[in-house]
């Protein structure tokens, strides 16, 4: 949505379109609506720099797109698979950034691997340029090219290049009033109809109530706290990679070309081609598989929904469920099952777009079980020891995922010496806290990423965490001794089912304390993950400045109680 300056009734202050460079032009129009997708298509389109943006991760990253030529021109394709980010100096790595694998730092080297890089699409020089170097690789094959750059010119750049904006233009005579209004309802008045919906009034033709069918599922899902954030839509995708994955299977026993073979696939439009027989077949067995989903989940001390680490996972997790039946008990397959998904928690592979990922984890997890190549979940994934210093909130799949490994591991209340189980995680109110407080490691100058880091954080009880409010580690472990009427010996052996020294923390030495937990957490990450945590010490300073810093976990606050006084609850405490 545009407005036209110039107006009487209204002026605002204009500013450029973050990325663009130089002085400001009087604009005739200005945009009201739609900055952040018209920034993203400048900055990639036209910028000439690379965009800098940020991962799931929230770590920032500089990146140039490209459009792959040959995912682009190939029958069936969905362009959104075309597109390709790589990094500033065009220089895919592996092994840590060690090993150069793919190389796009020169047209030459761009046009034998048939990339097509975004930013020039509407630079008619650059793109003439390309093209030349294109035809002219090799003399012979300059025909086949020809014929290939005029495909990828007419179904792809000249559609991008073609492409009607929808646009809203008020004109300068519009009252301040009536932009406030039309804004408002540009926001928030419609809400477009998801897959579900669509998909509903689909089947209704049908005489079938999806959305009836859907209650009655989403009414046994809730009855298991961890799956109430299950949704529709999620649900849908599972019968979706189900159901195209059986058409491939059937495809190939047929001694079809495996090359036709379709694909397996959740996207949007292969969800709105399920016919209801793919609704009827899979939807029972989809139920079921989430069923299982929460005694996986019980077992990796997964309890409620706000502590899942990707609800996006179950997907492929169901799915996976479903194909392989009762054989995903067996120890050796279950095993390998939890590291995948430890895999997929801890590397935090889930966090970005998703569905091209489930469908390589479904076509990949069942041969992997049977002795094949690792899935790309599993091979893609790694920890860097220096993300354990950003990990200070719940808005970290990996946070969650080592909150869950710690009271995995066999940790104790502190009070009551039970094992933190879905009994004791709801009957003892088990929630993640700091171990050295936050006003304690204020009046002790810890800096603050120690100090929020989930190294300084662990599983305790309502009582415990009631106990430690703001007080030096040294006496609260003194007061959790009487409480839970032990002796020095029995206290410190509880510490140490949470990886702490309790040496450490009774001496109050923070540093010897993070040291020792830290290299017990990158312990039990490799455990889980079945791989090496990657160490650099001297870079953990950088790598850490690259991500986005996270406000303070406000879960978390200090309680504080006062012989004399009532609990109280104080938010962020310095003192008490």
């Amino acid at each position: 949505m545009t407005l036209e300056v110039g107006g009487s009734d209204v002026h605002f202050a204009p500013k450029p379109l973050s990325g663009v460079k130089g002085s400001l032009a009087s604009p005739e129009q200005l945009l009201l609506d739609g900055q952040q997708r018209t920034t993203s298509l400048y900055q990639a389109l036209m910028s000439g720099e690379p965009v800098d943006t940020k991962d799931a991760r929230e770590k920032k990253i500089s990146r140039w797109y490209y459009i792959d030529m040959k995912v682009a021109l190939a029958p069936d394709s969905d362009l959104q698979d075309a597109v390709v980010a790589v990094p500033a100096d065009r220089m895919i790595r592996d092994n840590f950034g060690r090993d150069v694998i793919i190389d796009y730092s020169s047209t030459q080297l761009e046009c034998a691997a048939e990339m097509f890089p975004a930013g020039i699409i509407f630079d008619q020089a650059a793109l003439n340029q390309w093209m030349v170097t294109y035809l002219q690789l090799e003399t012979n094959g300059m025909p086949e090219r020809l014929i290939r750059w005029t495909a990828f010119q007419n179904r792809v750049l000249k559609e991008i290049a073609d492409y009607k904006v929808p646009v809203i233009r008020l004109t300068k005579g519009t009252s301040k009033e009536a932009v406030c209004t039309v804004f408002e309802k540009v926001n928030t008045g419609g809400v477009p109809l998801n897959v579900f919906e669509l998909l509903t009034a689909t089947f209704a033709s049908e005489n079938f109530r999806l959305k009836d069918d859907w209650n009655d599922r989403r009414a046994r899902l809730d009855t298991r706290a961890v799956l109430r954030s299950v949704e529709n839509t999620d649900f849908l995708q599972v019968v979706s990679l189900l159901a195209t994955r059986d058409k491939r299977e059937r495809h190939l026993a047929a001694g079809r070309p495996p090359a036709d073979a379709p694909g397996i696939s959740c996207k949007r439009r292969d969800i709105l081609r399920l016919s209801l027989t793919d609704y009827t077949k899979w939807a029972e067995p989809v139920t079921n598989a989430f069923e299982w989903c929460y005694e996986f989940l019980s077992q990796e001390h997964f309890f409620r929904a706000d502590d899942l680490p990707y609800r996006t996972q179950l997907v492929p997790l169901a799915a996976c469920r479903v194909i392989l039946g009762v054989r995903a008990e067996e120890h050796g397959k279950r095993a390998l099952i939890r590291r995948w998904f430890w895999s997929g928690v801890l590397g935090e592979m889930y966090g970005g777009s998703t569905e091209t990922r489930f469908a390589r984890d479904v076509e990949q997890m069942k041969p992997w079980l049977e002795g094949g190549s690792e899935p790309g979940t599993v091979s893609e994934a790694n920890f860097r020891a220096a993300r354990l210093l950003t990990l200070k909130t719940r808005n970290s799949a990996a946070y969650k995922g080592v909150y869950a490994l710690l009271m995995q591991s066999d940790c104790l209340d502190w009070i009551k010496h039970q094992p933190m189980n879905m009994s004791s995680f709801f009957g003892y109110k088990i929630d993640i806290h700091h171990i050295f407080p936050k006003a304690w490691c204020a009046k002790n100058d810890i800096d603050h990423n120690r100090q929020e880091s989930i190294v300084n954080k662990t599983a305790i009880s309502y009582d415990t965490n009631r106990i430690i409010g703001a007080k030096d580690p040294a006496d609260y472990v003194t007061v959790l001794e009487k409480r839970a009427s032990v002796d020095q010996v029995v206290m410190d052996e509880v510490i140490k089912t949470h990886l702490i020294d309790p040496g450490a923390l009774r001496a109050g030495d923070f540093n010897a304390f993070f040291s020792a937990r830290r290299s017990a957490l990158i312990a039990l990450i490799s455990d889980a993950m079945g791989k090496s945590v990657v160490e650099d010490p001297v870079n953990e300073a950088a790598e850490v400045m690259q991500y986005e810093p996270e406000a303070d976990d406000t879960t978390d606050d200090e309680l504080v109680q006062d012989e004399r006084s009532p609990l109280v609850e104080i938010p962020n405490s310095q003192e008490h």
